[in-house]
């Protein structure tokens, strides 16, 4: 499998006013620090990294991205809709009744989504279960990208999940792990090397780097799928 990027074809883009499109959602079920914290992440995967347009979210070569995070989906919204996936005419109806922009991202409803998300724990083992399908049809090009809270790693399906995916090489497997210093439980080493001693390649940054992120996300780790652990603000 190679690591080539969609950075080869396009260069970064100038950061858009993401911070005017989330402040289209109103609402008291905002979610907003959860949201910030995964913004310039999502901005760089987006933008440099993942290969998949509003043109081909059905192809079966995409690169799939799973938001396990789904609780604070507003940056996510914000994101696909400054890449076109949908209209941001849409952004002001977020949560509302008959809106497609839920409190939790719906795969039904929200263009480019792949999964339906909030609950804690569930991305990772979709994300491995999703490269385990993508073998089975011979699809070996197209990469899995989950992002996840670190306070989900308080949830025993997600160490099953790393437990299983570094000894089985995924290599398509991509794990974002957004660290704002919410996790109840803590690793010696740091969150990276909880990852690091199941046999994933793993690398933490700041996850407000633009450069320091698309580094951290086009790292080689060829047999082993990759951790990257994206440090913001705490959570307040």
């Amino acid at each position: 499998m190679t690591n080539t990027t969609a950075a080869t074809a396009r260069g970064p883009r100038a950061f858009p006013d993401l911070a005017r499109l989330i402040a289209l959602m109103t609402g008291a079920e905002k979610h907003a620090p959860a949201a910030h914290s995964t913004l310039d992440a999502l901005w760089v995967l987006y933008d440099r990294v993942l290969r998949v347009t509003p043109e081909t979210v059905d192809a079966p070569e995409r690169d799939r991205f799973l938001l396990s995070k789904g609780h604070g989906p507003m940056a996510y919204y914000a994101v696909l809709a400054a890449h076109g996936f949908f209209d941001e005419e849409l952004l002001p109806g977020f949560g509302a009744y008959d809106s497609p922009l839920g409190h939790h991202p719906d795969r039904m409803l929200v263009p480019g989504a792949e999964i339906g998300s909030g609950s804690l724990g569930h991305g990772l083992p979709l994300a491995v279960g999703t490269v385990l399908g993508l073998r089975a049809q011979g699809l070996t090009d197209p990469r899995v990208w989950v992002l996840i809270g670190d306070a989900e790693l308080d949830e025993g399906s997600n160490h099953e999940a790393i437990a299983h995916a570094g000894p089985a090489g995924l290599e398509q497997l991509h794990t974002l792990v957004i660290d704002n210093a919410s996790a109840t439980h803590g690793w010696p080493g740091g969150i990276a090397s909880r990852f690091a001693s199941a046999g994933w390649a793993a690398v933490t940054v700041d996850g407000r780097d633009h450069e320091a992120l698309h580094a951290a996300f086009t790292t080689p780790h060829s047999g082993r799928p990759l951790a990257v652990v994206a440090r913001v603000e705490p959570k307040s």
